[in-house]
């Protein structure tokens, strides 16, 4: 098992700090290896709030996640910066490419704090084959300001897996896109997602974009249930 849920719950503090609201509810998942998952649900239904738990990046209210057979609830902040930087990939809505970097060094950002060992040739040299696989071999001295919109997310997507990672999470990576610059992106991690072997867990409120994944599910008034789009 890559990554387990078992009765999650996340509750927030009302502004007025006199009650709870819970988004979350009694959320069980299993995901295995090599899985491309997405999970659909209307703007605030708490997709975010799902991915960054998966990702250790937020803790549930209550529930047990086990990612790569730890339990993160004993993990401590080192421990789980270690898990996000060297096990998890991120793709989200906006690329956070930085400006001033070159689509090649934008790439190999992730592969800095595995120290200068990691940034070697054979690094550089799986950065410049993904590059090229996503169509992007000609960009690679390019800055993102001279990239489409499209553009720039396959070059998010080349930088959350150049580490190698066993699991990438990508939130709402097409909703800035057009509609065909959102297909390509979603047969591109389909593809990717097979070549590399990377499990892919995406949020989205495009059913058109869940259907390119293998399982789909939906998340409404907190509640994850399996979903089949018609």
């Amino acid at each position: 098992m890559l990554l387990e849920l078992k009765n999650v719950e996340k509750k927030y503090e009302t502004p007025s700090g006199k009650g709870y609201i819970t988004v979350l509810k009694d959320i069980s998942l299993q995901v295995h290896p090599g899985e491309s998952i997405a999970v659909v649900g209307p703007s605030g239904s708490g997709k975010s709030t799902l991915l960054n738990i998966m990702g250790a990046l937020d803790k549930p209210s209550s529930g047990e996640v086990t990612l790569f057979g730890k339990n993160l609830a004993v993990c401590d902040d080192t421990e789980l910066s270690h898990i996000r930087n060297r096990e998890i990939g991120f793709v989200f809505q906006l690329h956070h490419l930085l400006p001033q970097c070159t689509v090649l060094e934008n790439v190999l950002i992730p592969t800095i704090p595995l120290g200068l060992k990691k940034r070697s040739e054979e690094v550089q040299e799986r950065a410049k084959k993904l590059l090229e696989r996503v169509g992007l071999d000609k960009h690679m001295e390019y800055f993102p300001a001279q990239l489409s919109g499209g553009e720039m997310q396959r070059v998010a997507v080349v930088r959350a897996l150049i580490n190698n990672p066993k699991l990438v999470l990508a939130d709402e990576p097409t909703g800035s896109l057009d509609m065909d610059s959102s297909e390509n992106l979603g047969r591109l991690m389909v593809e990717m997602n097979k070549e590399e072997g990377t499990t892919f867990i995406t949020v989205t409120h495009s059913t058109d974009f869940a259907q390119l994944m293998e399982k789909v599910f939906k998340l409404q008034n907190g509640i994850l249930e399996s979903f089949v789009i018609r």
